[in-house]
C-alpha cells in the first residue's frame, strides 16, 4: 500500500471517490458540498464546463471552512458527441446503456486541486476511452433490476479491474470512477504540501 503524507479534503459526496482515494493510500476526508450543478453539456466547451464545475465544488468546500488541500471532480460519459450525466430513472438508464453498448466511449473528469493557505489552484480535464462489448437484453434487464445504475454518470460504474462489459481501457481506469489518481499524484508532487 502506498502511503502519502498528503491529507486531502474531497469536495464530494461520492462514496466511490472516497474509497478510491483511501485505497490509494491518501488520508482523505469528505466535505459534502451542495452546489447547483450546471449541466456540463450546456457549456459551449464541455471540458471548460467540467473544469468549472470542479472549481465551483472546491471553492464551495473552502467557503464551508475546509482548509488544506481540497480536491474536487466532476465526471461525465460521452458517446459520439452526446454527453451522459446521471440517469433520471430506469427508462433513462436503459436508454443510456443501449447507447453505450458495443461502442467506444469516452469518460471525462473535470478536476480541481485547491490549496487554501495561499489560494493556489490547478484545474483541468482527464480523458479515458473505454471499449464496451454489446450487452444482451438479459444482461441489460438484470443490471437495471440491480439498481447499480443509480447516481452513476452514463448509468454505468466501472468494476475495476475485472469489468464484465469493458474490453479495453485507454487512459486512467480510476478516472472512470471519478478520480484521475495518476494525475492527482503528479499534481501533488508538483505543488508539494
Amino acid at each position: 500500500m502506498l502511503h502519502h503524507h498528503h491529507r486531502l479534503l474531497l469536495a464530494s459526496q461520492s462514496p466511490h471517490r472516497l474509497r478510491l482515494l483511501s485505497e490509494a493510500g491518501y488520508d482523505v476526508e469528505a466535505v459534502p458540498v451542495a452546489i447547483d450543478e450546471p449541466d456540463p453539456a450546456a457549456f459551449a466547451d464541455l471540458d471548460a464546463g467540467l473544469a468549472q464545475i470542479a472549481l465551483l465544488k472546491a471553492h464551495e468546500a473552502r467557503r464551508r471552512g475546509a482548509s488544506g488541500l481540497i480536491f474536487a471532480a466532476d465526471t461525465v460519459g460521452c458517446v459520439e458527441g452526446k454527453t451522459f450525466g446521471k440517469p433520471r430513472d430506469r427508462a433513462d438508464a436503459r436508454r443510456m446503456l443501449q447507447s453505450i453498448s458495443g461502442t467506444v466511449h469516452e469518460v471525462r473528469s473535470g478536476w480541481c486541486l485547491l490549496r487554501t493557505r495561499d489560494g493556489l489552484e490547478r484545474s483541468g480535464v482527464e480523458r479515458t476511452t473505454i471499449r464496451m462489448r454489446i450487452w444482451t437484453e438479459k444482461e441489460l434487464a438484470e443490471y437495471l433490476d440491480s439498481g447499480q445504475w443509480q447516481g452513476k454518470s452514463g448509468a454505468y460504474g466501472l468494476e475495476w479491474p475485472h469489468d464484465p462489459f469493458v474490453t479495453e481501457i485507454c487512459g486512467s481506469p480510476s478516472n472512470v470512477i471519478g478520480v484521475p489518481l495518476e494525475k492527482l499524484a503528479q499534481l501533488l508532487t508538483e505543488i508539494g504540501e
